[in-house]
Order: structure tokens, then sequence, then C-alpha cells
């Protein structure tokens, strides 16, 4: 049984009224708008679609909030780190809404799903004209339109976990492109807030997703990652016989020169099957991102992730069996609440024995709303500190490794950028999704090349195209 809800045609041309009706009111204006996102790039994607409806609206975009007309923050509630910054950003805007009164500025994302952020800004930040939920995405235009009408604050953070098709799109340029396949999260990780701001999982449809990076390849994009917050599980809620490793499948059919990355895996989810599939298709790149968060079993009983660390070594292994040359990257929480020395001793050991090369690692931040917020805890702060030191200087031994074992190999590389040195004066990425910085003639952000590593550094590889 399909239990994900799609936005009706009738609703969705109700919002296209809308973004008539604001232009109506912006023509002739030439009024700008910044967008600033915070946080994952699903909240990336989703600005996508906030500046594609902006431009339908006739609003030019500027890279220069003292210019803007119209100024958003998306923001992430992920770590309280996050929640801070968004928080100092939209405070700083006071003396631009003073100077500039009729600036609207508008906070939108993960933060403002949550009833006591409504409520701060409500009280606090009177500079706010626009606030709404990740489900009240697609119903932003007739919420600006009602903003722009008269009403001096419109808040909207309810809504349904439905998935709206067909809204516009304003991509960056360049190589890269988001491509969502699916919403939410039915896993309840105790630390994580993501599942409480983002609903449970929606899938897309597999044609609806083919359509879209069908018209990505079209476009000219050479990089396209297929984003969810635990894409291992797409599918489920569809109702059709289809998994992830599925629709990667049909993905990898599409004609054109392209790679396909995908993220965020996770282990109980994650399959021989996916890793087959991954070794069967061509397009799909050779990188694995797999957050273990802990080698400890009782932490991770703890932290609800429903498998073990020798689970994990085990599904390594055979992604390493059938794809010798994967990538591997991974996520780690220090710190989590009852995490012992001998706990962290075991997250160090899955470090050693597993050599990734990269690592996202975190200092534990509570997140009220989360069970994890409430458990006891036995260490220090400076206790903590100490372990994520330790964890990043047995990273960086084995990152300085890893990277060194790249000298003089040729490999094909995707010119995504621009570097700042003068020497090597474009960025671009291996397949595996390391950086490597590039020399060479006739070289275009967009194409593929073959290059020669000549040297290495513990963050970067440098290249000669050949």
């Amino acid at each position: 049984m399909n239990t994900t809800a799609t936005v009706s045609e009738e609703q969705l041309n109700d919002q296209f009224t809308y973004i008539d009706a604001v232009a109506s009111l912006v023509r002739d204006k030439r009024l700008r708008a910044y967008t600033h996102t915070f946080g994952c790039q699903q909240n990336e994607a989703d600005t996508e679609h906030i500046r594609g409806m902006l431009h339908e609206m006739g609003y030019e975009m500027t890279d220069d909030v003292n210019e803007a007309d119209f100024i958003l923050f998306n923001t992430c509630a992920v770590r309280e780190h996050a929640e801070d910054r968004a928080f100092g950003n939209i405070g700083s805007l006071s003396h631009l809404k003073k100077r500039k009164p009729d600036v609207i500025i508008a906070l939108c994302g993960c933060m403002a799903q949550q009833e006591k952020n409504v409520e701060k800004i409500k009280k606090s930040y009177p500079q706010v004209s626009l606030m709404f939920g990740t489900h009240a995405l697609w119903r932003f235009p007739s919420l600006l339109y009602r903003v722009m009408s008269g009403e001096k604050r419109v808040f909207d953070i309810g809504g349904e976990d439905d998935i709206a098709e067909g809204l516009p799109i304003l991509r960056a340029d360049g190589a890269k492109a988001w491509l969502s396949i699916m919403y939410g999260c039915n896993n309840f990780c105790t630390y994580c807030i993501v599942p409480y701001v983002r609903g449970r999982e929606r899938s897309r449809r597999p044609e609806e997703i083919e359509n879209e990076l069908r018209g990505l390849v079209a476009s000219g994009y050479k990089e396209i990652t297929l984003l969810g917050q635990n894409v291992n599980s797409y599918g489920k809620d569809l109702g059709i016989d289809v998994d992830f490793a599925d629709l990667l499948r049909r993905l990898n059919a599409v004609p054109g020169d392209f790679w396909l990355r995908f993220m965020t895996s996770h282990p109980k989810d994650a399959s021989p099957k996916l890793f087959d599939t991954m070794a069967a298709c061509e397009k799909v790149a050779r990188q694995l991102h797999l957050p273990f968060q802990s080698g400890s079993d009782e932490i991770l009983r703890r932290m609800n992730r429903h498998y073990t660390a020798d689970s994990y070594k085990k599904l390594i292994a055979y992604a390493r069996e059938k794809m010798p040359d994967i990538t591997l990257s991974s996520d780690i929480i220090v710190g989590f609440p009852g995490e012992t020395e001998e706990d962290f001793e075991q997250t160090l050991r899955l470090v050693e024995d597993t050599r990734f090369d990269l690592l996202f690692t975190f200092l534990y931040s509570p997140r009220s709303g989360t069970p994890a917020a409430s458990y006891p805890d036995n260490a220090t702060t400076a206790q903590k500190q100490a372990r994520f030191e330790r964890l990043l200087r047995l990273q960086d031994g084995i990152v300085a490794e890893r990277q060194a074992a790249y000298q003089g190999r040729r490999m094909r590389l995707l010119i995504d950028g621009a570097a700042k040195g003068p020497d090597y004066p474009f960025t671009a990425r291996t397949e595996g999704n390391l950086l490597v910085c590039v020399r060479g003639k006739g070289l275009s952000v967009g194409e593929f090349v073959e290059a020669e590593i000549e040297k290495t550094t513990l963050r970067c590889l440098y290249a000669r195209k050949l």
C-alpha cells in the first residue's frame, strides 16, 4: 500500500497563482533576494526550490545581504552550533531592518519546525516577518503574498508530510546538482531531531526521479547526488516492488556521461544487493558514506542504531571485496551520554581497522526533544575534548598514509571549480570524491579529464592534466 501522499495538482496550481500575484507586485521594481543555507544537502536542495519560486516571482538573486529586498535563512536544528549561528545572523539584521523598513526577512527549515524556536522568534526577533517549517515549503508563494499584502507577521509550521512535485527550481551553475529521492526519517536515533522536524519517510516515485535526472544530464550536470536521510530505505512506503538498488540500476541506464553519488546511507539497511549493484553500475561512483557513529555496541544500542560494530565491519569488508578501489567515509559522535573510556577505545579500534578515507567527527550536542537529551552523563567536557583530539590524530595519520598512496597514479577527474592558488588553478574531484587541485591548459568546469597525481597533502591531491 502506498502511504506517501502527493500534493494535488489543484493545490500546486493555487500556489502558481500566488507566484503570479507576487510577480505583479514585484514587476518593474527590480527587487533582489538573498538566501543563505545552514546544514545539510537536503536544506541546500530545498533552498534551490525557494530560489526557483523567487525567480518565477521576478526577484533577482544577490550575494549581498545589504542590497536585498527579501532575505531568507534556511536553518538547521541538528546541532546547537547551527542554531546559534542562525540566531546570530538573524539578530544582526535588526539594523538593516531599521535602515530598510520594507525589507522582508524570512526564516525556514528545521529550526522553524520547532515550537520553541517559533516562540523565540516571535518574542525576540521582531525583524522576522515570515517563518515557515519544512512541511510548508511548497506553500511559500502564498505565505509571501500574505506578507506583501499587509500582514505584519506570518508563521506557518503546520502541514502534512506530503511530496510536492513540479515546483520551480534554480540551481547553482557548475558541474554538480542535488536530486532528492525521499524526505523524512523513520529511524529515531536517540540523539537526532530530524524525524521530529522533517517527518516520516516519503519516497518520490521512480519515474519522477528519472525524469528529473534526465533533465539534469541534458542541462550539462556531471555529478548528481541522490539525497535522502536514509536512502537505503527508499521505496518501502511506495507499495511497489522497488528498492534503492533497483532505483540505482534504473538511473544508471539514463544515457550520458555523469557520476551518480548518494547520501546518506544507514548501516542497518545497507545490503549486499546494494554493493553488488554499485559494482555493476558504471555511473555509480565508487564512494560510500556509511555513518557508524560509535564502535561500542552498548553506545550503539543507546543510540537506537540497530546494528553492531561487527556487522558494520562485515558490510565494509563486503563492499571492499566487490569494489577494492572504493572510497569510504563515515560520521562519528564523540562524548555521547554514558560513553566510557572503553567505549571510546572501541571506536578508535574500529577506525584503525577500517581505515577510512574521510571522517566527519562531532562532539555530542544535546537536542531538546530527543531521548538522549535526558540521558545521564559520566564524562567531563575536558575528557570529551581529549577523546575528540585523540580521534583526530589517529584519523590524520590514516589519511596521510592513504593520500600518499595516490602519488604518481593516473586518475579520471571532474573539474568542478576554481582553486585559490595560481600553480594549480582548478579544483576537481576523483570518482571517490577526493579533492584535487589541477594544473594544465584548456581546463574548464564541468569536463572530465585524465590527470596524474604529482603530490599529496592531508586534505588535497595535486595533479597535472595529461
